[in-house]
């Protein structure tokens, strides 16, 4: 697909237009679709969607439908009361749109929540890796429909590598992290809650002043293998920092901001089934862990992950270059302030 870079189009939505762009700077590698839809089209076309999107978005709502209310009557065993929590299904709605359009913040802020309105941990942490898995697996197949990005097996493209890069090294620098903390080096909750604030924060900031420089970084697969393994550590020592450090450092790595987005959001699907696992070990040890929140989280949460890639589509990326790192810093900085994991 050749790349329209036409510096004379109108406000164009991408960040550098084509004559703020170093001759000697190499082509986009992972983006390039996303990009040249941006530049080529106006908001108001991109609202529109071929037919074959339209219908797989038919089709997840109906395996949306269906898999609330199976997990309903599963977990309910009946029919006279399904087990909805309103504000459940509101918050989880709201922090998966923000996750799943930003690439981070799902776990940040849904967790605290629902330990203020009186829920333990053994309620919180399984549902929400459980629904993780789901929602980032569907959230990254719409990204894929809407063409913020494309992954392709046959030929493999840079992206598909990318995803297969961050899901490898994340899952395995989650798994060794874990037997690392927890068995040999004991670190406090506040020593681990402020390293990956502080970590956010810094990465944020860089962000901003990187969208400001309106600046086309050339795109290092190396540096992406050091963010993957860093992330992974993050999610395996406190649970969090995952996507605010696999997005930023797609970003600071040279992949296009939505197409970033994209590929956070489905490889921390797939890293969270490491922690899904777990859980189900857990399940085999007799330990009691309840699922009654899990039709609430995924009736939120599930239809967030539907409709929030289509918003990424949408909005001129000129908006994700500074709001994706703005919210970061946000994040990273209530992190410090709160002690909330990241």
């Amino acid at each position: 697909m050749d790349l329209d870079l036409d510096p004379t189009i109108e406000n164009p939505d991408t960040g550098p237009t084509a004559a703020e762009i170093p001759p000697e700077t190499p082509p986009r590698r992972i983006g390039i679709e996303a990009e040249a839809l941006d530049r080529e089209q106006t908001t108001l076309e991109r609202m529109r969607l071929p037919r074959a999107a339209l219908r797989r978005f038919a089709l997840l709502g109906g395996l949306y439908v269906a898999t609330v209310a199976g997990i309903s009557l599963l977990l309910d065993g009946g029919t006279d009361s399904l087990p909805f929590v309103p504000i459940v299904v509101l918050v989880a709605f709201v922090f998966e749109t923000t996750d799943s359009a930003a690439g981070m913040g799902f776990g940040t802020g849904i967790a605290p929540l629902l330990f203020v309105l009186g829920y333990g941990p053994l309620e919180i942490v399984p549902v929400l890796l459980l629904s993780e898995t789901l929602t980032g697996i569907v959230a990254g197949a719409v990204h894929h429909n809407v063409d913020n990005v494309t992954f392709s097996v046959r030929p493999l493209n840079d992206e598909t590598k990318l995803l297969a890069l961050l899901v490898g090294v994340g899952s395995v620098a989650v798994l060794g992290s874990v037997i690392l903390t927890y068995f040999t080096l004991g670190l406090s909750d506040v020593v681990i809650e402020s390293y990956v604030s502080i970590l956010v924060v810094t990465m944020g900031v860089v962000g901003i002043l990187r969208a400001k420089l309106r600046t086309r970084i050339e795109y290092r697969p190396h540096r992406l293998f050091a963010f993957a393994l860093l992330a992974g550590v993050n999610k395996g020592i406190g649970g969090g920092g995952y996507g605010p450090v696999v997005t930023l450092g797609q970003i600071l790595s040279g992949v296009y901001e939505k197409s970033a987005v994209a590929i956070t959001t489905l490889a921390e699907g797939i890293v969270s089934i490491v922690g899904a696992f777990a859980f189900f070990l857990l399940v085999f040890q007799g330990v009691p862990v309840d699922l009654h929140l899990l039709p609430s989280i995924l009736a939120g949460g599930f239809f967030a992950a539907i409709i929030a890639p289509y918003g990424v589509r949408v909005v001129p990326n000129a908006v994700w270059r500074y709001l994706i790192p703005i919210y970061a810093f946000a994040i990273g900085v209530l992190g410090l302030a709160l002690g909330l994991e990241v």
